[in-house]
C-alpha cells in the first residue's frame, strides 16, 4: 500500500522530504510543498509536516513547519540527536541582490518539545554567496556525537543552466549543532566526470569509517571513506555496484542489525528497463542489501519500474522488521518530480 501526495491547482509540486519518530511512537514527516503556478527547483515552497500513529500506513492534516521567507526551503533532513533533541536541515535559496545570481545554503533547526516549535536557524556554511547543494535525509550523527552534513559547492557560470561541477565538502559540529565548520579536505572529481560529484551522502560504518557517495553522470555513483570522522577522505572512485543515471542515492544502515540499505536507479541488466523521454533515466528504482560494510550487495529488490514514469530523492526510517520510504515520483515529461509517495517494505 501507499500514501499518494498529489500535486493539484495552486499546489504544483510536493517534494522530497525526511522521517523522525517521536517519543510518543508516532512518525513525523516534513517535505516541500509547492505553492503557487510552478514546480522548478527555484519556485516558492514551504516545509510542511504530517504525522503518522500506525506506522505509516495514514497521515495527519498537514501544518507549516518552515514557512518560506525567500525564494525556496527544500531538501529537509531530520534527525533525532543523542542529546534527545530532534535537529531540522533544509536547503533555503534567495537571489542577491544587484545580481542573477541564486545563494542556496544549508540551515538547521532544533527541536526540544517534539517538533511542537522550533529554535532560529543556524547558518550552517557561514561562507558568502555560494551555491551549496545538500540532498534530503542525509545529517548523520557519528558515534563520537559529531553531526556530518555533506555538501556538493557548484560555481557559477554566466552561461548554460548557471551552475558548474561539483566538489564536495562536509560540514562538522562538535558541539550539537551550535557551530560548524568545513572538513579540512574536499573531494573532487575526476576531469573526465563532467557532472563533478553531486548530491552526496554519508554513512557510519560498523568499523567506524564514514563512507561517502556522490551522484554522477560517469554510468554509476562514485564513493571515498573517511577514518577520521570526516576530516579527510580518500580520492573517489567508481561505485560500480551502483550502475544508474546522473540521480541520487540513498543509504542507510539499519540501527539493529547493522545492515546497509541503498536505494537508487538501478541501470543493471537484469533489472533495468527502457525509461521513456522525459523520465531522466530514473526508473526503476531499486534496493539492495549489504551485511558486510558495503563489500558485496545483495537481494536485489525491485521497488518500482514504470518505464514511464520517474522515481527518485528517498527517504528512509527503519521500524523494526519494516522500512518506511518516501520519494518523488510522477508521470514522464516536465512533471516527473511533482507527486510524492510513501511506502511501508517488508525487510527481510
Amino acid at each position: 500500500m501507499s500514501f499518494e501526495l498529489k500535486h493539484g491547482p495552486g499546489n504544483p509540486r510536493n517534494s522530497e522530504g525526511a522521517f523522525v519518530e517521536l517519543k510518543d511512537g508516532r512518525i513525523l514527516f516534513v517535505y516541500s510543498k509547492y505553492r503557487g503556478g510552478d514546480w522548478h527547483d527555484h519556485c516558492v515552497a514551504d516545509l510542511v509536516s504530517l504525522t503518522s500513529s500506525d506506522g505509516g500506513r495514514s497521515w495527519s492534516q498537514e501544518r507549516v513547519a518552515v514557512k518560506n521567507d525567500s525564494m525556496n526551503v527544500m531538501s529537509v533532513s531530520l534527525l533525532r540527536l543523542q542529546d534527545g533533541r530532534i535537529a531540522m536541515v533544509y536547503l533555503r535559496k534567495s537571489k542577491v541582490p544587484g545580481s542573477s545570481f541564486i545563494d542556496c545554503r544549508p540551515f538547521i533547526r532544533f527541536s526540544a518539545d517534539e517538533a511542537e516549535s522550533w529554535s532560529a536557524p543556524i547558518d550552517m556554511s557561514g561562507v558568502p554567496p555560494a551555491y551549496l547543494v545538500g540532498v534530503n535525509d542525509r545529517l548523520i550523527q557519528l558515534k563520537s556525537g559529531r553531526l556530518v552534513m555533506p555538501v556538493a559547492c557548484h560555481r557559477y557560470l554566466p552561461t548554460g543552466d548557471g551552475f558548474g561541477s561539483g566538489i564536495v565538502y562536509f560540514l562538522l559540529s562538535d558541539d550539537a549543532g551550535k557551530t560548524w565548520r568545513q572538513s579540512s579536505q574536499c573531494c573532487y572529481p575526476p576531469m573526465w566526470v563532467e557532472s563533478g560529484l553531486q548530491e552526496p551522502g554519508v554513512v557510519e560504518l560498523a568499523d567506524g569509517r564514514v563512507l561517502a557517495w556522490f551522484r554522477t553522470d560517469a554510468g554509476c555513483q562514485y564513493k571515498s571513506w573517511s577514518s577520521d570522522g570526516g576530516e579527510t577522505w580518500t580520492v573517489p572512485i567508481p561505485a560500480q555496484e551502483f550502475p544508474g543515471p546522473c540521480a541520487p542515492l540513498s543509504m542507510k544502515r539499519d540501527p539493529v542489525t547493522g545492515t546497509l540499505v541503498a536505494i537508487w536507479n538501478d541501470t543493471h541488466p537484469a533489472r533495468s528497463v527502457s525509461p521513456a523521454e522525459g523520465t531522466g533515466g530514473r526508473t526503476p528504482l531499486v534496493m539492495a542489501f549489504s551485511r558486510d560494510g558495503g563489500i558485496w550487495w545483495k537481494e536485489h529488490k525491485v521497488l518500482e519500474n514504470d518505464p514511464q514514469c520517474g522515481y527518485c530523492y528517498t527517504a528512509m526510517l527503519f521500524r523494526g522488521k519494516e522500512l518506511l520510504l518516501e520519494y518523488n515520483c510522477g508521470g514522464h515529461g516536465e512533471n516527473f518530480l511533482q507527486d510524492a509517495r510513501i511506502r511501508v517494505v517488508p525487510l527481510p
